[in-house]
């Protein structure tokens, strides 16, 4: 990775290019789960509001309760982490920072309204119990998950931009004739918006799922953790079938703007006619070939252009020094893609049982596969974002700005890193323990059920 990084930079401090990138990397890893969780979490909370509200079921009102209590921790961390975040962009990347604020402030300025609104929302739902009028009360709910869906949409809408930077005139090192709209609405933000959103609906789907299911597993029978692998199920499910067609959407969007990160990604090395889909396989910077993977013909080439005798563009179209880490992309979009089947597999099968009314919670195998589904989906999300911002290097804004160009002339970043990993550890050990509570006062409340 050094070598890498001293060939996109030549002459500079790889050791303060590496750590900037690093901490910028950790901090994305770990806030990108908490967003995930805050876009997604308060719909399964307001569909089992929904249910109490219809059936007056107090097993339903004990679930809404207690998946409120976890929409309050991860909103409280992903506060803080999205904080230590935006206080980066400023501190390692002043460059990009100084000509991008402008031209990209406005989703980020309605994101932070979004938030705001959130948090408001969320407020009256936690102290809205018995104080507001109950449909009043449920729908302040579904406004923290519009609310979070929309800050969500947002920030994805300004990383877009860094993919697909439009909206501004640029010569010269100078950038001007912006308009902010065109900005936010650049060609990468509806792919990447739909990508993210079913992402972050399969793997907290999952999530909930696999945590419930393994309760269920400990205590077989339970009916809140039934109801709630029944609540979380149909979301994960229809989000984990839908995204491959969203995958394929923005594997052709990238075909045609970002050819280099698609051979990044299937590690592609020359340019080809009737290009095979790659599963697996590692590749080899030094022969220019991918061992022990297994070719599926043409299929690249359809994917990426609906056509099985296309052209795919290779590494070898683009000049080296702009290449991306392409074992580390590779790895990251074969991890993401396996993923998506499996999850996508498990999907199928609840939604045949569900129709043919068959039931699902009291087979073993299923309950077990969904416990270990459980941090699949956001493996995933994360090996998603490594391919779409590793894959992007060395552009900080594609095809204008190069990463290094932008790094801040300050000394001693591997300081602000090793502060940035305790600060994240610390929230981690936090979260660990609040939900460690959470579900022992769930299942003490076994004794109140028969």
């Amino acid at each position: 990775m050094a070598a890498h990084v001293q060939r996109l930079w030549p002459g500079g401090n790889v050791d303060e290019l590496l750590a900037a990138r690093l901490q910028m990397a950790i901090s994305l890893g770990f806030h990108i789960v908490f967003a995930c969780i805050g876009m997604v979490m308060p719909f399964l909370m307001a569909a089992a509001h929904w249910c109490w509200l219809k059936t007056n079921d107090r097993v339903w009102l004990e679930l809404t309760k207690a998946w409120s209590r976890g929409v309050a921790i991860f909103f409280a961390v992903g506060a803080v982490s999205g904080t230590l975040l935006s206080f980066e962009l400023g501190l390692l990347w002043p460059k990009f920072m100084e000509h991008a604020g402008p031209i990209f402030g406005l989703p980020f300025s309605w994101e932070g309204a979004a938030f705001f609104l959130e948090a408001i929302f969320l407020g009256m739902f936690l102290y809205g119990w018995n104080q507001l009028p109950r449909w009043l009360h449920w729908t302040t709910g579904v406004l923290v998950g519009l609310s979070g869906l929309a800050s969500g949409i947002l920030v994805v809408a300004a990383n877009g931009w860094m993919n697909a930077p439009s909206g501004f005139r640029y010569e010269n090192g100078v950038f001007f004739d912006i308009d902010p709209v065109a900005a936010m609405l650049n060609d990468a933000w509806f792919t990447q918006a739909l990508h993210m959103t079913l992402a972050a609906f399969a793997a907290t789907g999952f999530g909930v799922a696999g945590l419930h299911a393994a309760l269920l597993l400990r205590h077989p029978g339970h009916p809140l953790h039934q109801k709630a692998i029944r609540v979380a199920l149909p979301f994960a499910a229809t989000a984990a079938l839908l995204q491959p067609l969203s995958g394929d959407l923005s594997a052709k969007d990238i075909a045609e703007r970002q050819p280099l990160k698609l051979a990044a990604a299937e590690a592609l090395f020359e340019t080809t006619r009737g290009a095979p889909l790659l599963i697996g396989g590692i590749p080899d910077m030094e022969l220019r070939e991918v061992h022990y993977a297994i070719e599926l013909p043409y299929l690249l080439s359809f994917l990426a252009h609906s056509s099985f005798q296309a052209e795919v563009l290779g590494l070898d179209a683009f000049p080296e020094d702009e290449w991306p880490p392409v074992p580390l992309v590779h790895y990251a979009f074969q991890v993401m893609v396996g993923i998506g089947f499996v999850l996508a597999g498990l999907g199928a099968y609840y939604w045949y049982m569900a129709v043919r009314g068959r039931p699902f919670l009291d087979r073993f195998w299923f309950l077990a596969a969904l416990s270990a589904s459980a941090p699949l989906g956001f493996i995933a999300v994360e090996a998603g974002w490594i391919v779409t911002e590793v894959g992007r290097q060395p552009w900080i804004i594609y095809g204008v700005m190069k990463t290094a160009d932008s790094l801040t002339e300050m000394p001693g970043i591997q300081y602000s890193l090793a502060f940035y990993v305790f600060a994240y550890l610390l929230l981690a050990l936090l979260v660990a323990w609040l939900m460690k509570r959470q579900i022992a006062a769930l299942e003490s409340q076994l004794r109140v059920y028969p």
